[in-house]
């Protein structure tokens, strides 16, 4: 069974940054590619960046040039790097990984969210 654990998240002012970290934790076989999604109450939970094996895939258009998310290939593990953060980023974020388990079984897991919130 495949866990993702999230960290990083907190409270900071405008203009801030913060830098979440997504580690999985079990066997797998191998990555197809790990992502950060973002949920407001009431609101879709939408996707702010994406990586494959090959490097990031996808920004959100609002969060290009100040968000940066790369994977340490090392271990299992992706970041999320948040800079000049603005209220409007406000929200939990959640971790998603696309992996194989086996070299057949190919499943997506969710980590449980990290609350992020930009307020002054």
């Amino acid at each position: 069974q495949v866990q993702l654990v999230e960290s990083g998240g907190g409270l900071v002012q405008p203009g801030g940054s913060l830098r979440l970290s997504c580690t999985a934790s079990g066997t797998f076989y191998s990555f197809i590619g790990m992502g950060w999604y973002r949920q407001v109450p009431g609101k879709t939970r939408d996707l702010v960046a994406h990586i494959g094996n090959s490097g990031p895939t996808y920004y959100m258009g609002s969060v290009k040039g100040r968000f940066t998310i790369s994977r340490d290939n090392g271990r299992p593990t992706a970041y999320l790097q948040m800079n000049d953060l603005t209220p409007e980023d406000t929200a939990v974020y959640y971790c998603n990984a696309d992996l194989f388990t086996t070299a057949h079984d190919r499943y997506n897991y969710w980590g449980q969210g990290t609350q992020v919130t930009v307020s002054s």
